[in-house]
């Protein structure tokens, strides 16, 4: 493995880790959100439910159309910015 390829599979070891981070947090906001009930409650658990089919959705027509690139590293890579931009859309809504 060359010395670029291994920098880009460190670079989306990172983005995933990082994912992973922000995920857990939007996790708890919307635990919060959730376990405090009523419409608002249904509401957020209804848009989680879409907001993963889209964003599923979303990622396999990329990959389908070749947007997504032709390295298994830039795939991933992109693959995870994907659902970064998702999260931390979340993050900022619910923060």
């Amino acid at each position: 493995m060359s010395k670029r390829s291994n920098r880009s599979w460190m670079n989306a070891g990172f983005d995933a880790w990082s994912l992973g981070w922000e995920s857990a947090a939007v996790i708890g906001l919307r635990a919060v959100k959730i376990a405090q009930g009523g419409p608002e409650a249904q509401r957020e658990a209804e848009r989680m439910i879409s907001e993963k089919l889209t964003a599923a959705y979303e990622l396999q027509l990329a990959m389908m159309t070749g947007t997504m690139g032709m390295s298994p590293a830039t795939t991933t890579r992109k693959a995870l910015a994907h659902y970064r931009r998702k999260v931390r859309a979340n993050a900022r809504r619910l923060s």
